[in-house]
């Protein structure tokens, strides 16, 4: 039984006993705060941060699901009061001031509930060294009755403010504060639309570098493959033009070599439009081009796919060019034995997941590691964002390794 009163009483006192300090010293920073805090954004921003700190304190406390903190104080410069005033976090926050004053009625809950035991047991048994010196229940000790009725009656009420008044005063305390400091439906409305407005920025930048980076591809591929093959071929039709009438067999002879070199262009050009978009897709679906894929990937790889429906082109690209990449850096990085391909429909999201048993330790970078993995990891994020989709990378050393890509399908 008292071991079960501790376990309750003694984690309130603690909160209680700090949540008093915090109070105080927000209470003793309030006025040079209050005066400085129109001058200072740097104040109206550390407020806000106090106020969100001490509601996760409280969701802590309570053992309750992390709720969205109140939005960041708004940037505004020195001694600009029109923004000041119209933060709504600011004026939020500032309801921490009023809370703070109501951590000293928890100090003295907190306090009775830690101190009344031992300091009745302390007056029943040394009353007689200074008779009317202790005090119990708040009266002087003269005599053993007065120890034996006043000292058992201080310890049962110490034992109930540590069992249930201070754990009922911390929740409380705890319930009042999330609810005063929580942000307003339309505070969280503003907040998630500038995440979002951000996290659209964000993507947007990484989808327009890796589409430069694939124009830049795509320019050197057929720069250095496609075009020196069509000049090549031009200029041996030219010679066998000129060598028609006086040499018409070493013509003809060009003039075979002119259509290898075009068959070859036409050969290196299908591989940069494949690039693209891949013809698989168009022929054989996103179910059929996946399941190409990991039959020819070198390792053994099992394949769960369920019911797709209609996926848009773009969606399956995205996938296709997902589960190529990873396939391949599987095959050349990650000295796995095994891998697995999940991929099927959830609601209006493609989930796809791709797994293998390697050495682990796979990160996303801009630039690769020292066993050239990480660049197109980059890239395969950079694709999957620019459609409002959702990469995650799971791989600690010694594996096993997981990508895991959300992509919207719409309604």
């Amino acid at each position: 039984m008292l071991t079960k009163i501790l376990t309750r009483g003694w984690p309130a006192c603690v909160y209680l006993f700090a949540r008093y300090l915090v109070g105080m010293v927000t209470v003793a920073a309030t006025p040079i705060g209050l005066l400085l805090s129109w001058a200072i954004p740097g104040i109206t921003a550390g407020l806000v941060q106090a106020a969100n700190s001490e509601r996760r304190t409280a969701t802590e406390y309570l053992g309750l699901p992390e709720e969205p903190p109140l939005p960041e104080a708004a940037d505004r410069k020195p001694g600009d009061v029109v923004t000041l005033v119209k933060d709504r976090s600011f004026r939020r926050s500032l309801r921490i001031i009023p809370l703070s004053l109501l951590t000293i009625p928890g100090l003295l809950v907190a306090v009775t509930a830690v101190f009344a035991v031992p300091s009745a047991l302390l007056g029943m048994f040394l009353w007689k060294a200074a008779p009317g010196e202790f005090t119990l229940m708040g009266f002087p000790v003269d005599s053993w009755l007065d120890a034996l009725t006043l000292g058992p009656a201080q310890a049962l009420i110490g034992v109930g403010v540590m069992g249930w008044g201070a754990p009922a005063a911390a929740r409380g305390y705890a319930r009042g504060l999330r609810r005063l400091l929580a942000p307003s439906p339309a505070e969280l409305e503003t907040a998630q639309l500038a995440q979002r407005v951000e996290e659209l920025t964000r993507s947007r930048a990484g989808a327009v570098d890796s589409h430069g980076a694939e124009l830049r591809r795509i320019e050197r591929d057929l720069h250095d493959g496609t075009q020196a093959q069509l000049v090549s071929l031009a200029m041996r039709i030219g010679v066998a033009k000129q060598l028609m009438a006086d040499d018409p067999e070493k013509a003809a002879k060009l003039l075979d070599d002119a259509r290898d070199g075009a068959e070859q262009a036409m050969t290196e050009l299908r591989g940069v439009l494949r690039t693209m978009y891949p013809p698989i897709l168009q022929d054989r679906g996103l179910t059929g081009a996946v399941a190409a894929l990991t039959a020819r990937c070198p390792i053994p790889v099992d394949l769960r796919m369920g019911a797709l429906g209609d996926v848009p082109a773009a969606v399956e690209a995205a996938a296709y060019f997902v589960v190529a990449e990873s396939l391949t850096n599987i095959a050349k990085h990650s000295a796995a034995g095994r891998a697995e391909v999940q991929l099927e429909r959830r609601g209006a999201e493609l989930y796809l997941a791709i797994t293998d048993d390697g050495i682990g330790g796979a990160r996303v970078g801009d630039q690769p590691d020292l066993l050239g993995r990480g660049s197109g990891l980059r890239g395969m994020m950079h694709r999957v964002e620019a459609i409002d989709g959702h990469l995650e990378l799971t791989s600690p050393i010694g594996g096993p390794t997981t990508v895991e890509v959300v992509l919207p399908c719409g309604s």
